[in-house]
């Protein structure tokens, strides 16, 4: 069978001459394709067709290929990251909205939110390892440093589970405020962050030798002439020395900056609208945040603390994952 992107030719080169190295590709949820955008011009390179209903996206450790969930194909799509042409894709049971993927490139952990799963599927030889029982609508998946734990939130459990990744056994969980969608652990693995859409806050779960922890605090979130009901966490994430946590607010249009030390919110940032999640460039110079109802991305230069552009994707940008 012809993959999505050569039998639909929906691969649109935009720039002439050479393409420079590093690459943002962008899952458009509605739009049923991927934008590729060049992280040196910020100019779009392309887009492609990416199944059905595209939403979580990560990479391979060498950048080679890329991962896609496509939830309404109840599978995960596979593309070259060169040519963008599609490889045999992953099985990841119903309704894959995020993964993650072991370090070494092998195995990914995917959320299956309709049939509160976490699947287990082995990227080479295309297989189910597990399918591992956890909360209900799981969504937020995250993996400690150590890859000793893999994190999976469930929405309307509205717990963080923590996973052994080698028994696939649950060995701890964590009650959070409602509708947790995302985790992100800091580069040390000494704290993981965990985002609650519906309770408006960040739960900071301090960890310890064992790999569980428990909460140490909550973030909260307040902006003037924005409704609180509009603060509602999304994306985190965290530099790699720990110093700024960004959260991703979703309809309030804004991306929160912590200090990293102390937890405490220092400015927000505006960007489109519905920023929902976000990925550092490697050298972390810039953030890049998905807005899924303005059909943009906007990038954050890191160290100024402020937007320095925005371009237009597809349809309904979600996910953001980025090469060097």
């Amino acid at each position: 069978m012809k993959t999505l992107a050569t039998a639909t030719a929906l691969i649109l080169p935009l720039l002439a001459g050479p393409a420079l190295a590093g690459k943002a590709f962008v899952s458009n949820e509605r739009g049923n394709t991927v934008t590729v955008i060049d992280t040196d011009s910020w100019e779009v390179l392309a887009e492609f067709a990416a199944g059905n209903r595209p939403r979580g996206i990560t990479l391979s450790p060498d950048g080679t290929r890329l991962y896609v969930c496509a939830s309404d194909d109840n599978l995960v799509r596979v593309f070259d990251t060169e040519t963008y042409e599609e490889l045999p894709s992953l099985p990841s049971g119903p309704d894959p909205e995020l993964f993650v993927l072991h370090p070494s490139g092998n195995p990914l952990f995917i959320a299956n939110e309709d049939d509160n799963l976490v699947t287990v599927t082995d990227v080479e030889t295309r297989t189910v390892l597990e399918e591992i029982p956890v909360g209900v609508e799981p969504e937020g998946m995250a993996i400690s440093p150590d890859a000793a734990i893999v994190i999976n939130t469930s929405e309307t459990t509205n717990m963080a589970h923590f996973i052994d990744t080698e028994t696939y056994e649950i060995v701890h969980n964590v009650l959070v405020d409602q509708r947790p969608r995302y985790a992100e652990y800091t580069g040390d693995g000494s704290k993981l962050y965990v985002s609650s859409e519906i309770g408006g806050t960040v739960s900071v779960i301090e960890i310890g030798e064992d790999g569980t922890g428990e909460i140490a605090r909550k973030i909260g979130f307040e902006v003037a002439g924005v409704l609180p009901e509009w603060l509602q966490p999304v994306g985190v994430k965290v530099t790699q020395d720990g110093s700024r946590v960004f959260v991703a607010l979703g309809p309030a249009n804004r991306v929160a900056v912590i200090d990293g030390a102390t937890d405490e919110v220092l400015d927000y940032l505006l960007v489109g609208q519905r920023v929902w999640q976000m990925a550092f460039t490697p050298d972390e110079r810039y953030l890049i945040t998905t807005n899924g109802n303005s059909n943009d991305v906007s990038v954050i230069d890191v160290a100024a603390e402020e937007v320095v552009r925005s371009i237009p994707v597809g349809q309904q940008p979600w996910g953001v994952a980025v090469t060097d």
